[in-house]
């Protein structure tokens, strides 16, 4: 089923579509907070601050064929520490020779530090991390296009430096809700003083003007790209935040990737929905999801549609649907503000993965549901408020401490979706009528009684015959209830009365059958 759904998205979209598709013309939070990360304020060593905790530093890996293979360049000996030595600054060297320096620098850079001793190479340490800063300012500063000996040295510094294997903690063998995982403290990587300047590094060169994409995207290729998507299940926040800038930058710049990128995160999305439902980036790649959704053309492709039924909507399955439940929302309200058709698609898919024990969730769909149901029109909510309004029955006569029917009876507070309501209220009262009265008369929640009064006034006030038919046909079917419930008692009673004499019966047949058999031994 999922190489049929990869086999139909498209290969090679034209390039007006591409620029139409991500840029769009209303630009997203992600986009603003890029550019702020990408600014040209240089950093220094008091800006990146040296945050680690916890977590054991592995080291990188050559990057695809491109790139020679490297070695595992931990300093052991004496002879080597020695020999790591400090290049000069930039300012202090003539410019013809400040490109050769640079590729001494992304040279020295390539080499990898343990950091799990905090006690080792502190002073080579020192040296690559004032190294890095040089490098950072050399690419925001340059104004001339880099050549393609340095884009493959700086790759193969991103490479060495961030793609690393991530050791499974214990944690990930138990099963754990989202509200544990919130509690769980995240694991920072002890290597993040240089990991920090090699992604400002990086996220700086690829932003960079000077950076020439056909000539980069022969090193950023799709086996980089995916290691790039490998790295956002790591568990340090700070990571994941550069990432997903990163992922944004070169969705951007890098045209020919696109179609590729979507690919791999529907593969990440399709492995954690199906297989694991465990993956620390999802909340990440869902953001950038957003910006990519944002700028999408119209009308939407087919692949976009079927992104949306097989991914997104699924995505409301597992039970860690907190962690990531603000971007996922986020990403459904995009596609219904785009095509307003889509409406009745996504809440029959809610209503698919409707949670039945687990209320928290619940009070999660039925903020999502007010979402879209803003941006609903009447021929949408026509197709499906019956089965919508069945679920919100179920809802409203909710007892659980998490209050659902509260939450459940607030969407009576949005005008739009008030107005739906009332429009086709012939057909939605009847079947919430029963809910509501109930609550009305016993609900041990007082907002969600009083919430109830009120819902009730606005039907008995806009339709009075409605009101009278259906709370007729509520008294009639409790009558029915109760006469059924009294059958019920009656019939019990008789079985129970025939029950106790069948067994003072058996008693005196046994006590009379006692004697003969004592006789016969």
């Amino acid at each position: 089923m999922i190489k049929q759904i990869l086999g139909k998205l498209p290969r090679k979209p034209s390039k007006s579509a591409e620029n139409r598709e991500f840029g769009g013309s209303s630009a997203s939070s992600l986009s603003s907070r890029s550019s702020d990360v990408v600014s040209n304020r240089p950093i220094n060593s008091n800006s990146l601050p040296l945050l680690g905790l916890d977590s054991a530093s592995n080291l990188g890996y050559s990057h695809g064929s491109k790139l020679p293979q490297l070695v595992n360049s931990n300093l052991n000996g004496s002879s080597a520490t020695a020999s790591y030595q400090a290049l000069p600054a930039f300012r202090d060297v003539p410019s013809s020779e400040k490109q050769n320096l640079f590729m001494k620098k992304l040279n020295l850079c390539c080499v990898v530090f343990d950091f799990t001793d905090p006690t080792k190479h502190l002073r080579e340490k020192d040296i690559k991390r004032q190294t890095l800063l040089e490098l950072v300012d050399y690419v925001t500063s340059a104004n001339g296009k880099f050549t393609e000996t340095v884009v493959q040295e700086v790759i193969k510094v991103v490479t060495v430096n961030l793609f690393r294997s991530f050791s499974p903690q214990p944690r990930e063998n138990k099963v754990l809700e989202a509200f544990d995982l919130e509690e769980e403290e995240p694991l920072m990587d002890p290597a993040w003083s240089h990991l920090q300047i090699v992604y400002e590094f990086f996220l700086r060169f690829v932003a960079s003007p000077e950076t020439d994409a056909k000539l980069a995207k022969r090193y950023v290729d799709q086996s980089f790209v995916l290691k790039v998507l490998d790295l956002f299940d790591s568990e340090d926040p700070r990571e994941r935040e550069y990432l997903k800038t990163i992922l944004h930058r070169i969705y951007g710049k890098f045209m020919v990737h696109r179609p590729f990128i979507r690919k791999a995160i529907n593969n990440i999305f399709f492995r954690f929905i199906f297989e694991t439902e465990k993956h620390n980036g999802i909340a990440e790649l869902l953001e950038v999801l957003g910006s990519i959704i944002n700028g999408f053309a119209l009308p939407l492709k087919e692949e976009h549609k079927l992104f949306l039924v097989q991914v997104l909507i699924p995505l409301h399955k597992p039970k860690c649907l907190q962690m990531y439940h603000q971007q996922l929302s986020y990403c459904i309200s995009q596609f219904v503000e785009k095509d307003c058709k889509l409406a009745d698609t996504i809440i029959r898919g809610l209503l698919k993965y409707w949670p039945i024990t687990n209320s928290s969730k619940e009070v999660m769909f039925l903020s999502e549901l007010e979402e879209i149901l803003e941006a609903t029109q009447p021929a949408e909510f026509q197709r499906c408020m019956v089965p919508l309004f069945r679920q919100l029955s179920r809802c409203l006569s909710s007892s659980h401490f998490q209050v659902v029917a509260e939450r459940a009876l607030y969407l009576w507070n949005n005008d739009h979706i008030e107005n739906l309501i009332r429009q086709n209220r012939k057909v939605i009262v009847p079947i919430i009528f029963p809910a509501l009265e109930k609550n009305g008369r016993y609900h041990w929640n007082q907002v969600a009684r009083s919430l109830t009064l009120n819902v009730r006034k606005i039907y008995s006030d806009v339709d009075p015959e409605l009101f009278e038919e259906c709370l007729l046909k509520f008294q009639e079917d409790e009558a029915n209830m109760e006469e059924i419930k009294t059958k019920h008692e009656t019939t019990w009673k008789r079985l129970e009365e025939s029950a106790a004499s069948n067994a003072v019966s058996s008693g005196a047949v046994v006590h009379c059958l006692n004697p003969i058999e004592t006789s016969s031994n």
